[in-house]
């Protein structure tokens, strides 16, 4: 499964963001598509996942209530809108896809990331 993220940039804190990954392959392998990102000099976390199928999600806590993650099956897309962004959003974000239930990224299935920054 190849991704290919886009849509960063740079926003204002409270304004809103949204990103994009479009898929492409064997997008009938994909159970799960998710979001992760890494700000300088820290380690890549987990931000938010959504079951391909039955469109159920997860977030982590410090981006509840602010992001959504959704998907358009038609186009294979998976959607992060960023509402009420935080400086200490800025990062490096990632799609990811969990390919046969493997887990995220087990197959490679990495998009090659996309600068967001927050500025206050």
């Amino acid at each position: 499964v190849r991704l290919q993220a886009s849509g960063g940039g740079l926003v204002q804190a409270g304004g809103s963001l949204g990103l994009s990954c479009a898929t492409s392959g064997r997008t009938f392998s994909v159970y799960r598509m998710g979001w992760f990102r890494q700000a300088p000099g820290k380690e890549r976390e987990f931000v938010a996942a959504i079951d391909w199928s039955y469109g159920s999600t997860t977030y982590a806590d410090s981006v509840k209530g602010r992001f959504t993650i959704s998907r358009n099956n038609a186009w294979n897309t998976v959607y992060l809108q960023m509402n009420s962004p935080k400086p200490e959003d800025t990062a490096v974000y990632y799609c990811a896809a969990d390919v046969d239930g493997l887990g995220f990224g087990a197959t490679g299935s990495w998009g090659q990331g996309t600068l967001v920054t927050v500025s206050s």
